[in-house]
């Protein structure tokens, strides 16, 4: 039984479909843009919500496993685009907007 005030869905509600890769294609299951598709960009930081490092890890380990299997289809990925692709988009700030603690003098 659900707990007072928690949100259950309706009968025949649809839940929103979560954008994956589908590999090796490496596109999103759900729009079919190449992943991770802008819809994964604004949800993946929700997942990690505090875990901006493992996000980075994660992420790091898709662009590994998307290069791999392009080699393996035969392809040769570049790998500034992939980087761009895979671990551009991160913000190098806190979710707050402030920027990181940096140590007197440094740039």
């Amino acid at each position: 039984m659900p707990r007072p005030g928690s949100l259950v869905p309706r009968v025949g509600a649809v839940m929103p479909r979560r954008h994956l890769p589908m590999r090796p294609a490496w596109l999103c299951r759900v729009c079919a843009a190449q992943w991770p598709c802008p819809p994964a960009r604004l949800d993946l930081p929700t997942e990690f919500h505090g875990h901006s490092v493992a996000l980075a890890f994660y992420l790091a380990a898709a662009m590994r496993d998307a290069m791999d299997d392009m080699y393996r289809l035969g392809g040769r990925p570049d790998k500034a685009t992939m980087h761009a692709r895979f671990l551009g988009w991160l913000s190098p700030t806190h979710p707050h907007g402030t920027e990181r603690h940096r140590p007197p003098g440094a740039g």
